[in-house]
């Protein structure tokens, strides 16, 4: 992590207090803890063998990149069992959703439907709402993101957004109901380097949506169609969320309506297959690490309300800190 850029501009005083923290080396008490993220992959009805196949390919995709993240995964929706999938998936939340305190996944690969008023995930056997999803996850403690990539998603976000949740959909609005692309590209650029637009060795969450929702625009483009899906992403509770389209690599270009804040910081920090020293940090170092990011970043936002002094005063702290717990994660020197 580059923390002259977290902090913003202006931070010579910040870099020059934190440089005095390369003689600090405290020996790392925790080791690599075994908390693992879940994926919990809902393979539609496909109502044709084309998307069938597809369906199945774009499952294939995620439940490799979770084996190579150590994550445990779940898929709903390929076998013959009796019991329907909607009963499952609810269980599966239920089941899941308390377990330890890494990310829950939840991935829809599908079609999806939306009669003017209700969206709905089409399933084999009884579908489900967004209403209906919103209430199997009302327990779930832990962090969550949910990856609706059918079409007529959007009405999907409102309805789950909310604090420590990270929504996509692949649509914008719930009547965008051609099939949709983003569950081929998504499960690609979840692990793919070529997604890694910051180079740290990983590709986040946010960079995975970005990279994906490009590849989806261009495959209208070189085929010279008009785009028939606009995903979105939320990941500050408001449930608007915020297009691909404005961003460049990594940096916000335009602003909302009424000066909304944009998404996509809290899945820059979401990593399916993470890094090995991101691996090697403790789940505990992680967390605060990441709190304490999400902090600086509040203050950055703020920062033409401030002045030089009161926004120093505020972001000094919490970037050492940031720098104490990469110290104390760094391999030991002889």
């Amino acid at each position: 992590m580059d923390l002259a850029a977290l902090a913003g501009d202006g931070v010579r005083r910040v870099v020059l207090a934190l440089a005095l923290l390369g003689a600090v080396r405290v020996p790392l008490a925790l080791a690599g803890d075994a908390e693992a993220p879940t994926v919990i992959v809902v393979v539609g009805a496909a109502g044709s063998p084309e998307y069938g196949a597809a369906f199945a390919a774009a499952s294939d995709r995620w439940k490799r990149a979770a084996t190579k993240g150590g994550a445990d995964c779940v898929i709903i929706g390929r076998d013959g069992g009796g019991t329907s999938d909607r009963q499952l998936l609810q269980e599966a939340v239920t089941r899941e959703g308390q377990r330890g305190r890494a990310p829950l996944w939840l991935v829809l690969v599908g079609h999806g439907t939306f009669d003017g008023r209700t969206a709905r995930f089409n399933l084999r056997g009884p579908d489900f709402t967004p209403k209906d999803l919103s209430s199997w996850l009302a327990p779930v403690r832990r962090p969550l993101v949910v990856i609706n990539t059918a079409s007529a998603s959007a009405p999907f976000v409102k309805e789950l957004a909310g604090r420590d949740r990270v929504i996509i959909v692949a649509t914008k609005t719930g009547a965008e109901q051609n099939a949709t692309r983003l569950s081929m590209v998504l499960g690609d650029a979840i692990d793919d380097p070529r997604a890694d637009l910051d180079k740290d060795g990983q590709t986040s969450l946010l960079e995975a949506y970005l990279v994906a929702a490009k590849r989806v625009d261009e495959s209208f483009t070189d085929k010279g169609r008009l785009a028939t899906e606009h995903a979105l992403l939320d990941d500050n509770g408001d449930g608007l969320g915020t297009p691909a389209s404005w961003y460049r690599a990594l940096q916000p270009i335009h602003k909302a309506d009424n000066n909304a804040p944009i998404d996509g910081f809290r899945a820059h920090q979401i990593h399916l297959v993470p890094s090995d020293p991101e691996r090697k940090m403790p789940a505990e170092m992680r967390r605060r690490r990441d709190e304490l990011e999400r902090e600086v970043h509040k203050l950055r936002d703020t920062r033409a309300t401030l002045t030089d002094d009161a926004y120093f005063a505020k972001v000094e702290p919490l970037l050492v800190e940031i720098a104490r717990i990469y110290e104390r994660a760094a391999p030991s020197t002889p």
